[in-house]
């Protein structure tokens, strides 16, 4: 039994510790001074205190007295079953051990058999609650009976230290919090944080606050929180609002337009949340709003940037599009929709390929993958079908889109409607096969006049007169031509063409022309025009018109004779001719007559008959309207 003088030591050593606890607040000194005073008290000089760490797996050295540095906050014991540490902590009691060179119920470690460790004593620290938080330790280098009395004082040792420990532990972790907290409000300059009381004037006015509204402590403190309300919010009691809905739900949104001091906006994101006393009742209103302004204001340029882009893009003729690398369609302008007549969901992925025609679908497919794999723009022709079944042309045409490292992401692209381009191009083909045919014949009709003209001249002279006679024919039907698609060459046109350009204006009254609207095969008007060139000129010049008395009349119409296709026939009848003149016309002797009686018929396949009397002419020209049936390799 300990003597009197012993008791009054540990109650002391006691008092000293509750002392020394309340007066520190940090945790690593307040266990160094436990394991002193306890040391001190049995007599030891040594002592550790064992934290649990780790999800209970190790225990830390976290304080000790009469250990070397390298044990005291560095070595960490694991929880093992054979370890007296765990034991005493599992069952909750003391476990004491007189002389371990002795002890077969645990495993001592190594190191506390070097450091000369001959008894020991372990003692649990509990937490308020029940929590275990380790073990007092108590080392002793020479046998030692631990008694009764050494166990229980060391139980009511650690009943002290485990209230101390989880005191010190809020606090720490208070003022870690708090810490923390001060750092957030001193950095957090684009954030407004600061904190009113429960008529809502301002109390506290942190660094954040004074960024984003321009106003310093000095100049806000006191004021009320609606000073940075715009007017119009104000006038609405928006500020009142906002209060009381905090103060009905804990906290309120606020994101709303607010006032600097210089007068200016700022658009802020944040809340208002109702701060309380412990008894539960208001005091006072925490405000946290970030500056987003500019972003705000990047996002309406974004959202007016997406809107023009649609509103351009929905209004381009083209079809714009854009995919992933695979191919699959992300984005399409409404022009796709309306031409296609697809849903969005239906052109998703690759559901646009459906209105792709069956045999362009793989070109398309290979022409993104090398776009993918080699980064170069394309261009293809290919045939989408429309709303109503039918297949034009488009031109489709891609570019990459790279990021930072070069790498292709995705591809925009545009698909311009070419189907109308196409049909002129293939029209154009053949204009230019026909022109080139046309060409060819117009040379060998020019050479075939020539050669007949000097053949029927008697003079050079006459040769160039005549020559340019009928090359101004031939330039006139050519006229014709070149409009025959749009406006059809008709046997009318052609007589009072060459009527006109004879000079035959002015003797309409001695001229008769009847007969239907009647258009000439295109193939044929160039021979027949020569033909009536011919006739015309006769006529003027030693024929009907040749003179006051003479009557041309020209008559025509369309049949159809039995077996045949469709034909004309032309009766071109003077009267009132001259002997004298009709004796010079070289129609009488050369080219013209052989033109109507030898190259017609050959030519168009016509019918014709010349008669010239004593005062009158009859020609009588019957030719197909219909197509020849072409003979093999013919044009």
């Amino acid at each position: 039994m300990p003597d009197h003088e012993q008791i009054m030591k540990r109650q002391r050593v006691l008092a000293d510790f509750g002392e020394f606890a309340l007066r520190s607040q940090n945790l690593d000194e307040v266990l160094t001074e436990a394991c002193r005073l306890v040391g001190a008290a049995l007599g030891t000089d040594r002592a550790k205190i064992l934290e649990i760490q780790e999800e209970g797996r190790c225990l830390f050295v976290r304080a000790g007295v009469g250990w070397d540095p390298g044990i005291v906050g560095q070595l960490r014991l694991p929880m093992r079953e054979r370890s007296s540490e765990t034991y005493s902590i599992k069952e909750g009691k003391p476990v004491i051990t007189q002389d371990i060179a002795k002890e077969e119920r645990f495993d001592v470690p190594e190191f506390m058999r070097k450091a000369g460790v001959v008894a020991l004593a372990n003692v649990p620290i509990f937490l308020p609650g029940g929590k275990a938080y380790g073990l007092l330790q108590v080392d002793a280098t020479e046998p030692r009976e631990f008694g009764n009395e050494d166990t229980e004082f060391l139980r009511t040792y650690t009943i002290i230290l485990g209230p101390v420990i989880d005191r010190l532990h809020t606090v720490g972790t208070l003022r870690t919090t708090e810490e923390r907290f001060r750092l957030v409000v001193e950095n957090a300059r684009d954030y407004a944080i600061f904190v009113t009381d429960p008529e809502d004037r301002i109390i506290d006015w942190y660094s954040g606050a004074e960024t984003v509204f321009g106003w310093t402590a000095e100049e806000i403190v006191g004021q009320p929180g609606s000073i940075l309300f715009t007017p119009e919010d104000q006038e609405a009691n928006e500020p009142e609002r906002e209060i009381e809905t905090a103060r009905r739900e804990g906290s309120a949104p606020n994101m709303r337009w607010h006032l600097r001091k210089d007068g200016s906006r700022v658009f802020i994101e944040g809340s208002l949340t109702t701060l309380h006393h412990l008894d539960g009742s208001p005091r006072g209103f925490l405000k946290i709003g970030q500056d987003v302004t500019e972003r705000r204001e990047a996002d309406e340029a974004l959202r007016e940037s997406e809107a023009r882009f649609r509103a351009v893009a929905n209004l381009v003729p083209d079809v714009l599009w854009s995919s992933d690398p695979a191919g699959q369609v992300t984005w399409f302008n409404e022009r796709w929709f309306a031409y296609t007549g697809q849903s969005r969901e239906a052109a998703e992925g690759y559901g646009w390929l459906d209105a792709v025609h069956p045999e362009d679908r793989k070109r398309c497919l290979d022409d993104f993958r090398a776009l993918m794999k080699q980064g170069q723009p394309f261009s293809r022709e290919l045939r989408i079908r429309s709303a109503d079944g039918q297949y034009r042309w488009f031109l489709g045409r891609a570019e990459p889109v790279r990021d930072d490292a070069g790498r292709t992401t995705q591809c925009f692209g545009a698909a311009t409607d070419i189907d109308a381009l196409r049909q002129l191009q293939e029209q154009q083909t053949v204009v230019v096969a026909e022109l080139q045919h046309r060409t060819r014949n117009l040379i060998t009709v020019v050479r075939s006049i020539a050669q007949q003209t000097l053949a029927t001249s008697p003079s050079l002279e006459a040769f160039r007169t005549q020559f340019n006679d009928r090359l101004a024919a031939l330039s006139r039907v050519q006229g014709l031509l070149s409009r025959a698609d749009q406006e059809p060459v008709t046997i009318r046109a052609l007589i009072q063409t060459e009527l006109d350009a004879l000079g035959a204006a002015g003797m309409q009254e001695r001229i008769v022309l009847d007969g239907p609207p009647v258009a000439l095969r295109k193939d044929s008007v160039q021979t027949f025009a020569l033909a009536l060139h011919e006739l015309a000129t006769n006529a003027r010049k030693y024929g009907a018109l040749s003179n006051e008395q003479g009557r041309l009349t020209v008559t025509w119409r369309a049949h159809v004779p039995e077996g045949g296709g469709r034909r004309v026939v032309l009766h071109w009848v003077e009267k009132g001719i001259s002997h004298s003149s009709e004796d010079q016309s070289p129609i009488r002797r050369g080219y013209g007559r052989e033109l109507i009686e030898r190259a017609l018929p050959y030519a168009l396949q016509a019918k014709t008959s010349y008669e010239l009397g004593e005062s009158e002419l009859r020609c009588s020209i019957d030719l197909p309207l219909t197509e020849r049936v072409k003979q093999s390799g013919s044009r």
